[in-house]
């Protein structure tokens, strides 16, 4: 269930895109004039009535919503030819599209006329279909000017029928089927079913357009009219992408809008319908709009007057305004003049004491530092010292188990094995090893932000990232001792077991990713943990 915030966020962003098309509409009209004009060059090339009927075919339903006399044009050709074909069934194919273009030309008696020369019985299942689905239009169409309760029943019985003879799995059975249960009052069902087809279709089809105009009238019947709004827009949308001229969607939503006080989207949804309808010759749609422009039109000519009413306010408002804060301004200028002679005479001892707490400020900076390198030494001291107890204790403790094991093996004269233990460097592996553990643990205790702090002195693409289960790798190792105050290149090669040269290379590589100076690179990794201290 959307809440009411939801809904006026959907209806936003559905007429948003409804006026950003009609914006667009001029560039959907060209389209399907180039369309138009590729179709009739194909038909210049043909020379057989037949495709001439075919191709005729297609640019009356090309024109049908969208110039309304070129299509009766096409219309009566085929009429033509499909008499001097004597082809039956193509007469009566091209009545019935004669008959559905003069729907709304508003010539009822023409189209009446047609419909009653064709003969139901005597037509094949499409076209009976086609023809129900016309004497319905017909009734509706005359409808819309003249209620009558008789052609509100007849609109009925021929809808039914052209339900009865449509294969209930086609999109025309699904059109007609909805628009009968909305007519019903079955509007619940007609939501349902609609919502449902709609999760199938494309959003950028005609038929996508059709089943949202119609939910669009199932809302309105329900009074449920943001929802209502939002799909005529979207119906309205598509019908400008598609250039329909002759829609009834726009009108819907101009009527909607106009009902629930939105004014400006109104007026503009009135003025597309305006220019589609005269672009279109659509006689039943332009003596539809012009019931209600009128409305709207004088709606939005209000609103307009009531804006300019309140600007011509704002505007008074604005220049009393002006005039008590130039007041204002003046006496504050004064009362300024005056206390800038006060401040004159107090600048001197002013600059005096500001001197005075400039000097203050660096002394007790001063102190500051000092007081934090104190802090630092006594803490690494103090770490420093219990360290190296706990050290030297454990390193007491090995080479005196290293002697036992040694002794027993002289005593036992296993001097092979006592030569192996001897050459093997995996001790002193082990054990170095195990110092740099220690090292890394104690310097990190000491300094936890250590990485991240040298790692905000390079450049990002160059940063470090320690491996799983690794505390320092050797050139954060390297810059730990830097830190320490180590600086001497062979004391940290003794230290790490590396060449100078190995250290030196480490050391060059770090100061050319430097985020900074290479030559302070060093002094700023010496700074790292200051604050910490």
């Amino acid at each position: 269930m959307l809440t009411a915030d939801q809904k006026a966020r959907e209806n936003d962003a559905s007429l948003s895109d409804l006026n950003k098309a009609i914006a667009d509409k001029a560039i959907f009209t060209r389209q399907k004039e180039e369309r138009i004009a590729s179709i009739k060059r194909t038909k210049a090339a043909l020379g057989s009535p037949l495709e001439q009927y075919r191709i005729n075919s297609i640019l009356y339903y090309e024109y049908q919503k969208f110039q309304i006399d070129s299509a009766v044009s096409y219309a009566l050709r085929n009429s033509a030819l499909a008499k001097s074909m004597g082809r039956s069934d193509l007469i009566v194919r091209s009545g019935l599209d004669l008959a559905n273009i003069y729907f709304p030309l508003n010539k009822f008696l023409e189209a009446n006329d047609i419909l009653e020369s064709i003969n139901p019985r005597r037509i094949s299942r499409n076209q009976l279909a086609d023809y129900y689905a016309a004497k319905a239009e017909f009734y509706e169409h005359y409808l819309a000017n003249n209620e009558n309760d008789e052609y509100q029943s007849r609109v009925g019985l021929y809808q039914d029928s052209l339900l009865a003879v449509l294969d209930h799995n086609s999109i025309d059975y699904q059109v007609n089927s909805t628009v009968r249960n909305i007519k019903l009052g079955y509007t619940k069902k007609a939501e349902n079913f609609i919502l449902n087809i709609l999760k199938t279709k494309d959003k950028n089809t005609p038929d996508y357009a059709m089943f949202t105009y119609l939910l669009g009238i199932d809302y309105a019947k329900q009074n449920e009219n943001t929802k209502a709004i939002r799909y005529y827009a979207e119906s309205a949308a598509l019908d400008v992408k598609f250039a329909i001229k002759d829609n009834a969607s726009m009108q819907e939503l101009a009527l909607l809008l106009n009902a629930t006080g939105d004014i400006d989207n109104a007026y503009r949804c009135t003025q597309s319908a305006i220019e589609d309808a005269l672009f279109s010759d659509s006689k039943f749609r332009t003596l539809h709009i012009s019931e209600f422009y009128a409305i709207i039109n004088t709606a939005y000519l209000k609103k307009e007057a009531k804006q300019k009413d309140q600007l011509r306010l704002y505007l008074i408002l604005i220049s009393a305004l002006s005039i008590f804060l130039a007041g204002v301004a003046v006496y504050v200028y004064k009362q300024m003049k005056r206390e800038s002679r006060m401040k004159k005479a107090l600048n001197s001892t002013t600059v005096q004491l500001s001197e005075l707490n400039r000097t203050l400020n660096s002394t007790n900076l001063r102190l500051n530092e000092a007081n934090s390198a104190l802090l630092e030494a006594n803490k690494i001291k103090e770490v420093y010292i219990a360290q190296f107890f706990d050290l030297c204790s454990a390193y007491i403790n090995k080479l005196e188990n290293f002697r036992k094991v040694l002794n027993k093996k002289a005593s036992e004269k296993h001097l092979d094995e006592l030569i192996k233990i001897l050459r093997s460097p995996a001790m002193v592996n082990e054990e170095v090893d195990e110092l740099y553990k220690i090292f890394d643990r104690i310097f990190l205790s000491l300094y936890p932000n250590f990485i991240s702090g040298f790692n905000s002195l390079l450049i990002p693409e160059e940063r470090i990232s320690v491996k799983p289960g690794e505390l320092l790798n050797t050139e954060l190792r390297i810059y730990a001792l830097v830190r320490l105050g180590i600086t001497d290149s062979a004391q940290i090669a003794a230290f790490l077991r590396y060449s100078l040269s190995t250290i030196y290379n480490y050391r060059t590589s770090a100061r050319n990713k430097a985020a900074l100076s290479r030559d302070s690179f060093e002094q700023s990794v010496m700074k790292i943990g200051l604050i910490e201290a």
